[in-house]
């Protein structure tokens, strides 16, 4: 994986914040992705971090959803909060991660992430269906931890 620089001079930023914005029109869950640059210390507590700073935890039924990057320990972490993560468990999210960086690994950055939130907005459409308000409660852009 290349560092954080050369990823996301691969990476399609329109194209994956286009696919968030697909993948949430069904669900009222929340998609979120961050690229990390280079950092010391354990990688789990650096993604839960990220994933207090971008108020993934702040959804109303607490089913935002972290797709963590961090090219330069060539890792992918997906983390769903309590709401979703209760309904579809760890293995669930190790796939997921698993089918990015097994895109990644195939030079495919952006299709990965594509890829990546097509799998999750579908487990969030069945399991927190879009209602008939449906309010973007985080953005849909590309976070640069």
């Amino acid at each position: 994986m290349p560092s954080q620089r050369a990823l996301l001079e691969q990476i399609d930023a329109d194209r994956v914040r286009a696919a968030i914005a697909r993948a949430e029109q069904g669900t009222s869950g929340e998609i979120r992705v961050s690229v990390s640059r280079f950092f010391l210390g354990d990688l789990d507590t650096a993604s839960r971090r990220t994933f207090v700073r971008l108020g993934m935890a702040r959804t109303t039924d607490r089913n935002g959803v972290l797709i963590f990057v961090v090219p330069s320990r060539r890792r992918v972490r997906v983390l769903g909060d309590q709401g979703i993560h209760e309904r579809v468990g760890q293995s669930f999210w190790d796939d997921v991660a698993r089918e990015i960086a097994d895109n990644f690994r195939a030079g495919r950055f952006t299709e990965g992430l594509e890829a990546g939130v097509q799998t999750i907005g579908r487990a969030l459409a069945v399991h927190f269906p879009s209602a008939d308000t449906n309010p973007n409660e985080l953005a849909d852009e590309v976070d640069l931890a």
